[in-house]
This record gives C-alpha cells, structure tokens and sequence, in this order.
C-alpha cells in the first residue's frame, strides 16, 4: 500500500502542478488575479485528501464542505489536464510547422487568457451535464435463464445494485430515493457486490447515513459481498454498519436462498492489501457447494472471470469499474477489465458487470450511468 499511495501522490502532485503552471502563465496579462488563482487553486487541490485526514477532528458541515469542493475538483482536474495536453500538443506541431492563424501569433498572451476562460467555461459546463446526469437513475432490464436442477422456483425477481458509495455526496436523502426505485419493482431479493461505502462507518453514522437500507422489502432478503472500500474504510466497522442495517453480508463464504439457489461471495480481491490476509480462492469456497442447485456469484472486482467458469457459477454479479465514471476513462476500464459494463455469456456462465448507481470522488457520470439492474432470473 505505501507503494500505491506513493505513485498516487506523486502523479497527482505532478499533474496538478503541471495544470498550475499553464495557468499562471495564461493569466500574464492578468497579474492582479494571480494571488486569487494561486489560493482558490491549492484549496481545491487539498479539500479533498485534507478532509480525510482531519476526518473526526473537524467539524463536520467543514469536513463536507471540504469533501464536495474536492471531488468536484478531480473532474476539473481530469479535463483541465487532458485540454492543457491537448493545447501543448497543438503548440508542439505550431513550433515544427507553423500551423496557428495570424490572429493568435500577433495576439498570443490576449489569445492565452481568451484559451483559458474557454477552458474553465467548457469544463464547467461538461461537468454540470455530468454532474445532472448522475441524479438521474436508470433501471436496466435483464431476463436469464438458467438450469432448474433442485430449485424449488421457476422464476426469481432481483434487483441488482454495486458501489453505492455512501457519503457526504451519495447521502440519506437520496439513499432514500434508491431504495424507493428498489421497492417500486417488488424484488424478490437485492444482490449488492460491493462498495456500499465512501466513508468510515463512524462518519456515516454522525451524517446519519445508511438507515434507509433497512427499508428494502424483499420476499427472500438483501445480500451483499465487500468491494475495496469497506477495506479502506475500515472492513471491522463497514462489516458491522452494513450488518446493523439490515444487509445480509457473505464472506468468502455460501447459503442456500429458498431452498432455490446457492449465493457465494467472495472477499473483494484487495483484501490482502488491507489486511495483509488473501481471500479465500473460489475453488475452496465452493469445496461444500451442493451442485444440485443453480450458483449465483457476488464478486466485487470483473477479474479473471474464467474462475466462475471453471467452478460450475451459473451468474456472476459484480461492479467496481464504474465503466471508467466519466470520460474518456472508460477507455481504460475497457482496457484493463474483460467486462468494463453490461452482460456477457462464457459457456454455460452468465456474467453482469454493473456501472454502479452511485460515485466515487466526482458526482459526475459522463460515458455511463447510475445503474439498478431490473434481473429475472427464470429456471428452465
């Protein structure tokens, strides 16, 4: 972990100087504003990494504060760094073949500041429509068939939801609107794999967040595997805050839901990194499996899907890529996971990769959706 919060700080130290520089430099014919921008800058810049440090030392309408100036920060940051890229490379091919009108090379420090204000303006803007576009909750449609074998159903009703990310942001009052989107279509049983939480349990609790989860009425329950976050907030505390609101939380472990199917979870897979602990491998926690009956599969992190494959699973349900949350992220979750988004069929496996309905860092959404998956599950 010191590694990755090494390569963290230093690239997000560099390119938050690197976005410094370019706007100082834009604002040469502005000078009386330079102490503003060099102020306003580092707030934004330290808000969010600053506030989970003082978490539980401050108080808390200064440590929200803080949270939202931060997150909406990193969008700012991600689309300032990749139009200031984007300019310099534009710069680089003026430099080798002159290609910029008259009008900029005769008026270059004007056409500077004119550059920059397009840019903040344009940014604002794009993440306004990404920020709106969050609060809008899509329900998905899906219908699965799947082997009966043993189960005493023909048909499941599921609501399927990851990374709900509750925090100061993702807060109470519209928790309350997920789970009456929830309840509205009368689920059988909820499926969440993973990241209910974006904040420490004891910070959740002072906000008073999490207490609609005991609201979703279902016939058979609510279940839920970890993601990376309850580790990073704590697993003892998330583990307990999830289980004291009514969430059903399975542990690299199984159980038999209405004498129908079998649910295994899985530890989410940065578990070691946390705990120093590796989760068990699916091959040990499927050794008691009854066979005879139809897998279903919470695993947080689409890695190495073959494994559910290999192991007999009949659904795999995860989240965690957010399908990258705004783009052009989602580039690089294509890259990275075999699934970024959506459902895939492997053999006689059936695997459904959520964008999450809630976010991390950034309330914004640009690329994809805040998500609850509408899941029959009929068997055949």
């Amino acid at each position: 972990m010191v590694i990755f919060f090494t390569i963290f700080f230093t690239i997000y130290a560099a390119v938050n100087y690197y976005i410094f520089i370019r706007g100082w430099q834009a604002l040469s014919t502005l000078p009386y504003l330079k102490p503003y921008y060099a102020v306003i800058f580092i707030i934004a810049v330290l808000s969010y990494l600053a506030a989970k440090f003082l978490d539980g030392k401050i108080p808390h309408f200064i440590y929200d504060a803080m949270i939202w100036i931060g997150s909406f920060w990193f969008a700012f940051m991600l689309y300032f760094f990749l139009s200031i890229v984007i300019v310099d490379f534009l710069r680089l091919l003026n430099w080798q073949f002159n290609i910029f009108p008259r009008i900029i090379t005769t008026n270059y420090e004007d056409a500077k500041k004119y550059l920059l204000m397009a840019i903040v303006i344009i940014s604002s803007i794009i993440i306004l429509i990404g920020y709106l576009n969050t609060r809008i909750i899509s329900v998905k449609s899906l219908i699965l068939e799947m082997p009966r074998k043993q189960s005493a159903l023909t048909e499941l009703n599921a609501v399927v939801l990851s990374d709900l990310h509750l925090s100061v942001i993702n807060d109470e009052k519209w928790l309350e609107k997920i789970v009456m989107k929830i309840n509205g279509l009368n689920p059988d049983v909820v499926f969440i794999p993973g990241d209910f939480v974006d904040e420490r349990a004891e910070t959740l609790k002072l906000e008073g967040i999490g207490g609609s989860l005991s609201k979703i009425k279902t016939k058979y329950g609510v279940f839920a595997s970890t993601g990376n976050h309850e580790f990073i907030n704590g697993i003892n505390g998330t583990s307990k805050f999830i289980t004291e609101n009514g969430i059903t939380l399975i542990r690299d472990s199984i159980i038999l839901v209405a004498d129908s199917f079998v649910l295994a979870a899985r530890d989410d897979a940065s578990k070691s990194n946390f705990t120093g602990e590796p989760r068990k491998s699916l091959k040990e926690i499927m050794k008691t499996i009854d066979k005879n009956y139809p897998i279903v599969l919470l695993d947080h992190t689409p890695l190495k899907l073959e494994e559910a494959e290999a192991n007999g699973v009949s659904l795999q349900l995860s989240g965690h890529t957010h399908h990258g949350q705004m783009f052009p992220l989602n580039l690089i979750t294509k890259m990275i996971y075999e699934v970024s988004w959506g459902y895939k069929k492997k053999s006689n496996t059936h695997y459904y990769v959520s964008c999450g309905v809630g976010t991390w860092g950034p309330p914004v959404r640009l690329g994809s959706e805040s998500e609850i998956v509408s899941l029959k599950i009929k068997f055949i």
